[in-house]
């Protein structure tokens, strides 16, 4: 019996010393149920994404180490009355997942693992979708001291500044659907407005788990003991560009990648 004992403490204990080591602490989403989206007014203005200057990336984790990349965005728009957007949705194709840190064979097995039903499930659930319904103002009074201490984002006890967003001005709330689960999600973001465009970045974590998104989760002390296993916790980042009036516009080359991950 204290065999056994000693077995399961060394078994948390890995467990422990693994996820402060690398699992990123970046701004956590809060994800609650899905919320109602009104109507946007009438005389809201639409901007429409320039994919050519708009970007989603990716960062999953596992206890040795990292991969990142971009997923391709569809189409999307925002609404913005009296200078502030008010509204707006994004459609993204997972049928456009890009593994950026492998190359070759690695990068083309990575990449068909996560279209698969392991992962994203593409064939099933080509596309994520993310509706607004929500952007406030962010202040010193929307962010406790406890929330502003835990946005450092650490891998292997080493700060990665990457991560972090700063400077963030709202607090943008949407619905996020992927695999046929929409939950609600609140970030930080900085938005800004500049003649007739929007620009918005954000960066922080979601829990792939909650969208049945489980592969070689957390939950597995087998697993965990033998660090054979990946984060619960995704980094997402986007950093897009919305003009007035304009169709969304499709680039002739890709966005940079995000060679900073």
């Amino acid at each position: 019996m204290k065999t056994l004992n000693y077995f399961s403490l060394a078994i948390l204990a890995s467990f422990l010393m693994a996820s402060c080591a690398q699992n990123p602490q970046s701004d956590e989403a809060e994800v609650s149920e899905a919320q109602e989206v009104e109507e946007v007014s009438a005389s809201a203005n639409s901007y429409s994404l320039d994919l050519s200057q708009s970007e989603l990336t990716w960062n999953g984790f596992k206890p040795t180490g990292q991969h990142y990349g971009t997923i391709g965005i569809e189409d999307g728009s925002l609404a913005v009355e009296n200078d502030q957007v008010v509204g707006g949705n994004f459609t993204v194709d997972l049928n456009d997942i890009d593994v950026q840190d492998l190359k070759g064979e690695d990068r083309d097995k990575l990449t068909g693992h996560l279209k698969s039903e392991d992962f994203f499930h593409v064939e099933q659930h080509p596309t994520a979708e993310f509706v607004i319904t929500e952007v406030k103002d962010y202040s010193s009074a929307t962010a406790s001291t406890e929330e502003s201490d835990d946005m450092a984002v650490k891998v292997n006890n080493e700060e990665i500044s990457e991560y972090k967003l700063e400077n963030p001005t709202h607090w943008v709330t949407g619905n996020l659907t992927m695999r046929d689960t929409t939950l609600s999600v609140t970030f930080p973001a900085r938005i800004q407005m500049s003649g007739d465009q929007v620009t918005a970045e954000a960066k922080f974590n979601i829990d792939r788990t909650k969208w049945n998104v489980s592969y070689n989760d957390e939950g597995d002390p087998v697993r965990v003991a033998q660090d054979k296993f990946i984060y619960n916790t995704v980094n997402i980042g986007f950093d897009i560009t919305a003009t007035q009036g304009a169709s969304s516009q499709v680039s002739e080359e890709p966005a940079a990648a995000n060679s900073g991950s």
